[in-house]
């Protein structure tokens, strides 16, 4: 087993090219984030195989895009409850927030309403449920916006074939241009430059959540220790553990 210090293509590549040529060679399959230099140790170490591009990466894009807007909509929010103190400070007068149905002001409303953005309805419970309509009802550039970001998500679950998922992508291109959204845009654009390999998914639905799961498991066993300094005791513990 061996460590590279960051994610530098060379250093990887100069690791990797230990392998022997002939395994490397039997790889057939990789899946990648949208970073060029995972896409140069691929082409370079591992020729043969089929470069896919991990979809929960794409989707978090998209979540990330919703995120954007909800926390512009909440400095907004901010701004505006600032004014309104300045201004009863002013006139002498008590500064009384808007509450809400659910028992939020609308700086809470945008800042607890966060979770229940990375979820799908169906799973929200039901203070989420009562807390996405009042937030969809108050900012409807928040609901298409995350229409948007759950269709993405839905066209990865739903879709078996890849001349299906590259169409609905389209599809899905076209809405986004269309919402004017500028962060979604950013989005559409990422995707369009790297549908080649997304689209790979559709062949045998492979993604990175084995090797991501297992980096959560290494940065929580490495976090307890606050740290790592004997490395060679440190993957000794690793193979012992999840090997």
């Amino acid at each position: 087993m061996a460590i590279v210090a960051g994610t530098k293509a060379e250093a990887v590549i100069e690791v990797i090219r230990k392998i022997p040529e002939s395994l490397r060679k039997k790889v057939t399959e990789i899946t990648l984030d949208m970073a060029s230099s995972m896409t140069m140790i691929a082409k370079r170490c591992f020729p043969r195989a089929v470069r896919v591009t991990d979809r929960f990466h794409v989707q978090r894009l998209a979540v990330e895009a919703l995120q954007e807007i909800r926390i512009k909509h909440r400095w907004d929010a901010l701004d505006k409850e600032n004014d309104a103190i300045e201004q009863a400070k002013v006139s002498q007068t008590e500064y009384q927030p808007e509450i809400l149905g659910n028992g939020d002001t609308v700086k809470q409303l945008l800042a607890r309403s966060r979770y229940a953005l990375y979820k799908k309805p169906s799973t929200w419970t039901d203070s989420q449920r009562e807390r996405a309509q009042l937030l969809f009802e108050r900012f409807p550039d928040l609901k298409k916006a995350y229409e948007l970001a759950l269709e993405l998500s839905n066209i990865f679950t739903n879709t078996s074939e890849k001349i299906y998922g590259l169409t609905r992508l389209a599809k899905w291109h076209e809405k986004v241009r269309q919402s004017g959204f500028k962060a979604f845009n950013t989005v559409a654009r990422s995707i369009e430059s790297h549908y080649k390999t997304i689209v790979n998914y559709f062949d045998n639905r492979s993604t990175n959540a084995s090797a991501e799961s297992f980096n959560a498991k290494i940065k929580a066993f490495r976090a307890q220790f606050r740290g790592v300094r004997n490395v060679e005791f440190f993957l000794y513990r690793l193979t012992q553990l999840y090997a």
